[in-house]
Order: C-alpha cells, then structure tokens, then sequence
C-alpha cells in the first residue's frame, strides 16, 4: 500500500515529486486545494469536493481545468495506492511563470496530488476534546479553499500550546464563525445550530451532510448566527470536517461544555455520518 504522489499527469512516490521554484502556489500562495477521504475503500463525496475545487478556480479567476480529468486522475491515484482508508490532497496552482504579481492566465495550472493513510479514528472522537476561541483576523473570503492558510496555521498552533486541539475564531461583533479548518455546530433545546454561509466560512462538504442528517431524521437545526455565550451555554458543541468527521468539544477556554462529557445528539450524529460514508 504506497503513498504516493500525482504531479501534471504522472503518479511517483511522494518522496521523487518536487514541483518548481516559479510555482505559483509556492511564490504567492496562488493556488487552491481540496481533501477527501475514504472509508473501506470508498471515498467519500467525492462529486462535491471536485465542485467546490471547480468553484475556488471560479472564485480566483484561474483558467478553466476539465473536472473530467481531474476526478479521473483522483480515482486513479486511489486506486494504485490501494489504501482503504486514505486521505487525498488535491492542490491546483495558476501556473509555472515567472515571477510576477499579475498574472497572464496564458500558462496551464500545475495539479498535484497526494494519497497517505489515515487513522480509522479520529483520536479524540470518543471522549472529545478542547478548543480556545480567538478574534478572527483572516482575509474575508474564507468561503474559497485557497492554500494560504497561515492565520489557521498559526491559529492551531496557538490552541496546541495550550493544551487544547482546535482554535474557534469569533468576530470583533463575537459571532461564533468556524475553527481552523472545521465549521462548528452548537445544540441547544435539542436544535442543531451552525453559522449561515456566507464569504466569512467555508462551505464545508461535512457541514452539507449533517444537515441533510437532521433534515432527514427529523432533527431540528438552523443555520443562523450566535455568540460566543451561546457557544459557552450549548447544550452540546461540535466540529465537523473530512477528517474531523464529528468531533465533540468538551471544554472552551477552559469551560466546561454542559457536563463536560460529549453529547447524546453529537454521537447520533457521529454515527449517522459514519454509516453515510459507507462505515459499519
């Protein structure tokens, strides 16, 4: 089972793919990304996450890439690695060109992929974990994948030198928004509550899911604002992501979330979603 690596069209070991000093990605944090993961063999969503990649081009003007190919190259990656539960990273950058802010359009999109294993797991999805909160200070187009993620790097850095897994950002009005790469959900009076989609979050593909759970159990939600005391009253709170799936948090700046223990409807949830993804 070999991790490997995908670069313009050729699959290698992950350790032989280099990529060039001129690219844009590299230079300018000019490029976008996708992640999806699979369970037993099966990726999960994959339509979805080639949209939204399809969609992050949009947003940043690159030239149009053939999706066709693109999901082609996913599949075939995937399958030459044989790894049952892998996560494949999917990066697409403007360009190969010399190094200039502007940019011509005229050069074809570099795409480079990784496929790794992944833990069956996540390590803290059944006792759940910590988070901090902090001032969002990130540019205003969270709503694209893009790869420049520094204030999230920095972000989770900061939350694991506390001690606790994930930072939450929170508007200067202290709007609850998203964590570093999760959105968040809160549960109250047994209502499923998460931000509204807007520029200020991403679209998650796992946010989409949990939703379509609860509309078709019949589970009560809402997408609109709250605030950072309403994260800290929450009857239960949880991050959702491909790879966090649905993570309960348990304490928020050292406050303990109702009785500090993950929640009934977030472990129905987390159930629910496993079994989506095709996990008996």
């Amino acid at each position: 089972m070999p991790e490997l690596a995908y670069l313009n069209g050729e699959i290698m070991p992950i350790e032989k793919a280099f990529v060039p000093i001129e690219d844009r990605g590299y230079q300018f944090g000019d490029a976008v990304y996708e992640y999806i993961a699979s369970h037993d063999g099966k990726m999960f969503f994959v339509d979805d996450h080639i949209s939204r990649l399809e969609r992050s081009m949009k947003e940043l003007s690159f030239p149009k890439v053939s999706l066709k190919t693109v999901k082609s190259a996913v599949e075939k990656l995937f399958k030459e690695s044989q790894i049952k539960r892998a996560g494949i990273y999917i990066q697409i950058s403007r360009a190969v060109d010399q190094r200039n802010h502007a940019f011509s359009n005229k050069e074809p999109v570099q795409i480079v992929m990784t496929v790794r294993a992944l833990p069956e797991k996540h390590i803290h999805a059944k006792d759940g974990a910590a988070a901090i909160t902090m001032e969002d200070y990130r540019w205003d187009r969270c709503d694209i994948k893009t790869v420049q993620l520094l204030p999230n790097i920095l972000s989770k850095q900061k939350a694991v030198d506390k001690g606790a897994y994930d930072t939450i950002f929170i508007s200067k009005e202290k709007i609850v928004r998203e964590a570093t790469s999760s959105n968040v959900f809160i549960i109250k009076n047994g209502s499923v509550v998460t931000h509204p989609l807007t520029n200020n979050i991403l679209p998650g593909i796992t946010r989409k899911v949990i939703l379509e759970i609860c509309q078709n159990k019949n589970i009560p939600f809402e997408e609109r604002f709250f605030s950072l005391t309403d994260l800290y009253d929450a009857d239960e709170v949880f991050l959702s992501g491909t790879t966090t799936e649905v993570l309960p948090i348990i304490s928020i700046d050292n406050k303990a979330i109702a009785d500090g223990k993950p929640g009934k409807l977030t472990k129905i949830l987390y159930g629910e979603l496993r079994l989506r993804a095709g996990v008996k």
